[in-house]
Order: C-alpha cells, then structure tokens, then sequence
C-alpha cells in the first residue's frame, strides 16, 4: 500500500489550509504505524454533523488515487434539511481534501521515505 510519510503530509494540509478552503481546519494528521516503525501518517476529519471520523489516504490498490474512509456507526443518523446541509458541506470539503491530496501525490517527485 502506497503511503505519504508523516511531515509530507503535514506540509500538504499546511499549504490547504493556506488556501482557506471551508472547513480545512478539521483536518489533521496522525501518526499511522507503518511496516516496520515506518514514519507513516493518515489524513483524518472530523464531521461535527456525523457521529463518525473520515480517514483521507492512497487507495490501497492504486497509489495515484486517494479515497476517504468513514468509520462504521452503530446508531442510525437521523437529520433534518439543515442538519443535512450542514453534513453535506462537510462532506463537500473532505471531497476537496482528498482532490487535493491526490493532485500533490501526483505531482510529487522523488521518493517519499518513511
């Protein structure tokens, strides 16, 4: 599975949040344990209209493209338009996150050392 090491990705979201995109601050990366102690981090953001994390990294079968992750819920989400609205944003934003991360990926040279 591809990775993007902790500061390669810490510098991505630095330069995001630059933009000012809505809702950047959400965002944050963690520490990922990688194979072997690898220096590996995970794009995480977090929805205040979902009880759930979304998780942004390469797509395991396919390095060049990235894809978020929602955790699994144990209760129904219930919401109301505005409510929806809200989480819809949200969502808009981790589309463009992910976008972005995609596009540095690819535009990435050299090697990515964990």
């Amino acid at each position: 599975m591809a990775f993007r090491n902790l500061e390669t990705l810490e510098s991505w979201l630095a330069e995001y949040r630059a933009l000012e995109k809505p809702l950047a601050r959400a965002a944050r990366v963690m520490v990922q344990d990688g194979d072997g102690g690898a220096n590996t981090g995970l794009v995480v953001f977090n929805l205040d209209h979902a009880p759930t994390g979304v998780f942004i990294q390469p797509a395991p079968d396919d390095s060049s493209r990235w894809v978020a992750t929602m955790e699994p819920r144990e209760e129904n989400l219930v919401l109301d338009p505005a409510g929806l609205l809200e989480l819809s944003a949200e969502l808009a934003a981790v589309a463009h996150l992910c976008a972005f991360l995609e596009s540095k990926s690819g535009a990435y040279e050299g090697d990515d050392v964990a």
